[in-house]
């Protein structure tokens, strides 16, 4: 439902608009109240034992000398999960406490409650744990030896005899990269008095919550309120339950509310992290630089649980070749348990990865050509008409491949000479770096993801508008992640009644049927149609009881008479409509990896110009640009900010921010040692939104917050590589990847 009122309704705040989010005050002054801020009268305090090693078997665990401290209330360990003892999205694998092995660094153990924050922490570390520690499965290539396979996707497409002119392999490396909210995990669940529970936890998705709750907890659906909460971001890491059944257990087992909040270091472990790849490449084309083959062998690390893995190794596989023809494919992705911390879900969902790769061996097959990167690209680009490369699927939707790369191209390049300010200088204040060192590079990538759930999945939203006499309420069970959905829905609801003054609510499990997660770039499309639609049959129901009065040429409610026109309408009592909105059917795959996988694409394509101090392997990204496919833009000034976002993201990925594991534990689980992009880092950037409505899209919109962050990695890189020479096969790049020959003794 492309959603044709917003031609005619011209209503304050509507689609198009750069409208303020109507949480922005609250959180600029510090009165909103995150999910770490919640309170209730008689509650306890959660924290957890966990086992500091990444592979071990359970001897013991003795609880004695907690429960003996002043101020403990319990002491709960697997033995005590009163259901189902194992959760997990898809696939049920992980233990609620560790059962029998721990299986990561970090798994937790035992959970306890008490009177104070403090002595809750103290507490469980007095919980003896005794272990036998175990050799940790931590290579890919002997968990795929060994058959630690949780999912094995593959893609046959075309002659596999038919080869080209040019050849171009290449084996590439992306770590592990923590999705990195600023707010920790919290949660509080509150016991109802008559055995259930209502629970607030970090969550993307609270009625996938709900379900894996209900089961552990032993109890109804009904008994279970799972309320969106006010998130300090997510980015996938709230795909996953981390501490929400460990909350419901303590609440339900001693009758009162139970808090829990990690501090960073638990953090680290409570979430998880995206996938560490090893990928292995082989381009060919023929001499006009038009892909005849691609070859791939795909390998992601999903640690020791199952989690969103198998979704993810899907979209890593099926995107494989990029945006880009080819007629013969051959693609294996595997997602692969080892010993390492739990991947899942994080911003661009297996995309990423390969994205990284196969944009690497675009640069390098372009110069095998003698061709310009850009000039590679548009010959090979993808557009409507031409087919998937890997599952063989139809591209009917836009999808301005060539245009966002022309957009990207055509911005201004900053000027030639570094700033003279030397903060601006790869050295930064250290003043390491003497101007006439600086090495400035170019470079180039393009990236293409899916939108909504795919493979046969029945992807739903529900919602519902109510109009009262003083104007509209939406509700949702969407959660909103600080990523603006709250605003883009209050924005549709507006042009589709026509009216200004709506208010979004955020209802429970128990009030309102599931919106699906906050993720897969699918809120915009999924629950913005279930908005627009149920707004316009409200709109269509109150305009038939005007009678055409108070209407204006375009029959529009005229603003200065809207009060009255409410009350007059909704006299009697609200008029409202629930929607629960499905997207197109798509197929499961076949045994090729073929069929009509996808319900939509969206493509962006960026250029990072940076500086390099060649001396001491130090990187200055000067700039960025970005040519973004974003259908409509709803919020043009929300879009810019998700896009400057996703690029810090995609930046950081490219050469700072790593999970350092060493046999399977994380050496740097801290903001000290895990390094995040700061504004010092953070390049100018230069945006240009390429409008082409989705066909099917709230207003034409589409999804598009993750594809900054997928191809902004594998520009920064390539900028570097113009600038250095150097082949740069793995992210994130460190500086003894760049350090010249006199450092290291090896060529340049």
């Amino acid at each position: 439902m492309s959603g044709t009122l917003a031609d005619r309704a011209t209503v304050h705040g509507g689609v198009g608009t750069s409208v303020p989010r109507p949480d922005a005050t609250a959180k600029v002054t510090g009165s909103f109240e995150f999910l770490g801020d919640m309170h209730a009268d008689g509650m306890l305090w959660g924290a957890t034992r966990r086992a500091w090693v990444a592979h071990a078997r359970i001897l013991r665990i003795d609880a004695t000398a907690a429960l003996a401290m002043p101020g403990v209330h319990a002491v709960l360990t697997q033995d005590d999960v009163p259901g189902h003892r194992y959760q997990g999205q898809a696939v049920t694998d992980q233990p609620v406490l560790a059962e029998g092995r721990v299986r990561y660094w970090g798994e937790p153990v035992a959970i306890v409650a008490a009177d104070d924050a403090e002595t809750a922490r103290l507490a469980a570390e007095a919980i003896v744990v005794d272990l036998e520690e175990l050799d940790p499965l931590v290579d890919l290539e002997a968990a795929l030896e060994h058959g630690e396979i949780f999912r094995h996707v593959p893609v046959r497409r075309g002659n596999p005899d038919l080869h080209g002119e040019v050849v171009i392999e290449g084996t590439y490396v992306t770590s592990s990269q923590d999705p990195a909210p600023l707010g920790t995990e919290a949660g509080l669940a509150i016991p109802d008095g008559t055995g259930g529970v209502d629970l607030w936890g970090p969550t993307q998705w609270v009625h996938i919550d709900l379900e894996q709750l209900a089961a552990c907890l032993a109890l109804t659906p009904a008994q279970v309120r799972v309320q969106p909460c006010r998130l300090g971001g997510a980015f996938g890491s709230r795909e996953d339950l981390s501490l929400q059944t460990h909350i419901g257990m303590l609440a339900l087992r001693l009758d009162r509310p139970v808090k829990m909040v990690y501090d960073r270091t638990e953090s680290f472990v409570g979430h998880v992290k995206r996938h560490g790849s090893l990928m292995h490449y082989r381009h060919e084309a023929d001499r006009h630089g038009r892909l005849v083959r691609v070859d791939a062998r795909i390998l992601l690390d999903g640690g020791p649980y199952q989690l969103t893995s198998n979704a993810v190794i899907a979209n890593s596989t099926y995107f494989a070749v990029g945006p880009y023809r080819c007629d013969n494919v051959t693609v294996d992705g595997y997602a692969l348990r080892t010993n390492n911390p739990p991947s899942g879900a994080m911003r661009g969902f297996g995309s990423n990865q390969p994205c990284f790769a196969a944009e690497s061996q675009m640069d390098r097959l372009a110069d095998a050509l003698g061709l310009d990167p850009i000039e590679l690209r548009l010959r090979n680009a993808l557009q409507p008409g031409d087919q998937l490369p890997t599952t063989g699927q139809l591209i009917e939707a836009p999808l301005p491949t060539d245009e966002v790369i022309r957009s990207v191209a055509s911005i201004p390049l900053p000027d030639d000479e570094p700033n003279e300010d030397p903060r601006h200088l790869p050295g930064g204040t250290g003043l390491t770096t003497p101007r006439d060192r600086v090495v400035r590079g170019i470079g180039y990538a393009v990236g293409i993801k899916n939108l909504e759930f795919s493979e046969g999945f029945d992807d739903n939203a529900e919602a519902r508008v109510v109009l009262h006499g003083d104007g509209a309420v939406v509700h949702t069970a969407a959660v909103e992640v600080g990523q603006g959905m709250v605003t883009v829905l209050t924005q549709i609801a507006r042009s589709a009644l026509g009216i200004s003054k709506v208010h979004v609510a955020f209802d429970h499990t128990g009030q309102i049927g599931s919106a699906g997660s906050t993720s897969a770039s699918r809120q915009t499309q999924m629950a913005g149609n279930a908005v627009l639609q149920a707004a316009t049959a409200v709109r269509e129901r109150a305009l038939a009881q005007l009678g055409g009065d108070d209407l204006d040429d375009d029959g529009v409610w005229r603003g200065d008479t809207l009060l009255a026109s409410l009350a007059e309408l909704t006299a009697e009592g609200p008029i409202e409509q629930h929607v629960d909105y499905h997207h197109r059917a798509t197929d499961q795959p076949d045994a090729d990896g073929q069929g009509d996988l996808h319900v939509d694409f969206c493509v962006a394509a960026h250029r990072a110009v940076v500086d390099v101090d060649p001396d001491l392997g130090l990187v200055r990204v000067v700039q960025i640009a970005i040519g973004q496919d974003v259908g409509r833009a709803m919020n043009p000034q929300q879009l810019l900010g998700q896009i400057e976002g996703g690029i810090a993201q995609g930046l950081g990925h490219a050469v700072m921010e790593e999970v350092v594991l060493d046999h399977g534990v994380i050496r740097n689980p801290s903001f000290t040692d895990y390094l995040l992009p700061t504004c010092l880092d953070a390049p100018h950037v230069e945006a240009v939104l390429i409008e082409q409505p989705s066909t099917w899209g709230p207003f034409g919109a589409k999804g598009m917050a993750e594809l900054p962050t997928m191809s902004a990695t594998p520009a920064v890189v390539a900028a570097i590589r113009a600038a250095t020479g150097r082949p740069l096969t793995r992210v994130p790049v460190r500086p003894e990847d760049l350090v010249a020959p006199a450092l290291t003794g090896g060529t340049r």
